[in-house]
């Protein structure tokens, strides 16, 4: 699954696609059917890439996109807006061993309602451009729109470098 260039962004609901970069930030398209635009400001706003969430897990920590593809396979997925319980037992069934105390009923619903906007996307059935050749399935048909890692920004003084002085010719 091609999930490069989706990010989620802070105080924002739903799922978001990197257009394209400007010096303050990214314009982000939504992808729910009003294609809202959107300038997330990079001092105020933080994108995460969907390509790298993972979810608290027993021993190691459980990457999105697996879990996504477990729930392609499941049989019955709840609604978004189900109780507690239920999403609970269906997260057992597609993230066996995700941390019960770490994993909110939130964290859950925000995956499945995230899921739900995804399946119908074609990008959602692409192979991951990220993975060799040999692992994926087919070749991706385009290139997909590129998401840099989002970090706070470097304070002016520590990322200029200081000049040094050549040393003077003897005559």
């Amino acid at each position: 699954m091609n999930l490069q260039g989706i990010v989620a962004v802070s105080g924002k609901p739903g799922l978001w696609k990197a257009l394209a970069q400007n010096k303050n930030g990214y314009v982000l398209e939504s992808l729910d059917a009003q294609k809202t635009k959107l300038i997330a400001n990079l001092s105020t706003a933080k994108l995460a890439a969907l390509s790298e969430i993972t979810i608290f897990g027993v021993d190691d920590d459980i990457k999105l996109t697996d879990v996504f593809e477990q729930m392609k396979g499941a049989a019955n997925i709840p609604d978004a807006k189900a109780d507690g319980k239920k999403l609970r037992e269906f997260f057992f069934e597609v993230a066996p061993d995700h941390d019960e105390e770490k994993v909110y009923a939130s964290d859950m619903k925000k995956v499945i309602s995230w899921f739900q906007l995804l399946k119908d996307l074609p990008l959602f059935n692409e192979p991951d451009p990220t993975v060799a050749p040999a692992e994926a399935a087919a070749p991706a048909v385009e290139a997909p729109v590129a998401v840099e890692e989002v970090a706070e920004p470097a304070p002016a003084a520590a990322t200029k470098a200081k000049a040094k002085k050549a040393p003077a010719k003897k005559a």
